[in-house]
């Protein structure tokens, strides 16, 4: 079964373009020019595997959209494309959920790398690996899910990265450095407000047990803490 592809983008040919390239690389592309045509998509059945928003579409722009869609498919992968390249619009997208971002005019093969790089991250694990405690919530790193007697939480490919590699290193301080550079393999202003948004998203995701801390030391790097 091909790929489905739901492509928000308003502008004609560049849409165009991209849903041509997408479906000679195999992909199955469903591109709507009017958000308000993918707002009636989540009425019914929405059996998409990814999507593809642009941010500046009129009347509802991508980042609203993204918050329906993810309101109703809490997991969906997403990629913004946009031709605003402003660092503030980036830490917004990844705030929202999203998985990543390319700024237009964008290549067509690299943001077909980008796309199967996000769908092998959001793909479930093909083998089962064990369950880690940590404090009173458990890791199941296969399902990307972490539990808690109260709550559930499904992790992406990259909080989940990021919590392991911090769980490698209890107790330990980690430079910020050392985590771009192993982690995401690029060191620059963007991948680390990134990582600071990634490290906000844990500490929220653990708020429920006192005795884990995911402590920020400034200009040095950061530890996470429990028992």
């Amino acid at each position: 079964m091909k790929t489905k592809i739901l492509l928000a983008e308003d502008d004609f040919d560049f849409g165009l373009i991209l849903k041509q390239y997408l479906e000679l690389s195999d992909f199955e592309v469903f591109w709507y020019q009017n958000p308000e045509d993918v707002m009636e998509l989540l009425k019914g059945e929405f059996s998409f595997h990814i999507g593809i928003l642009d941010i500046m579409m009129p009347n509802i722009d991508g980042f609203s959209l993204a918050k329906a869609i993810l309101k109703e498919k809490k997991d969906f992968p997403l990629l913004f494309l946009t031709a605003k390249n402003q660092k503030i619009d980036r830490i917004t997208g990844l705030k929202l959920g999203a998985d990543d971002y390319l700024a237009k005019p964008c290549d067509p093969e690299e943001l077909t790398l980008r796309i199967q790089n996000i769908l092998k991250r959001t793909q479930p694990a093909s083998t089962t690996l064990s369950a880690i405690n940590i404090g009173t919530y458990t890791l199941h790193s296969d399902k990307l899910l972490l539990s808690h007697p109260k709550e559930e939480i499904r992790l992406t490919q990259r909080e989940l990265d990021l919590l392991l590699f911090l769980l490698q290193h209890n107790n330990q301080t980690i430079k910020r450095e050392i985590i771009l550079d192993e982690l995401w393999e690029t060191n620059d202003y963007f991948t680390g407000r990134s990582l600071d948004v990634f490290i906000s998203r844990l500490r929220k995701y653990f708020q429920l047990d006192e005795g884990i801390k995911i402590q920020s030391l400034r200009g040095i790097g950061f530890q996470i803490d429990f028992p």
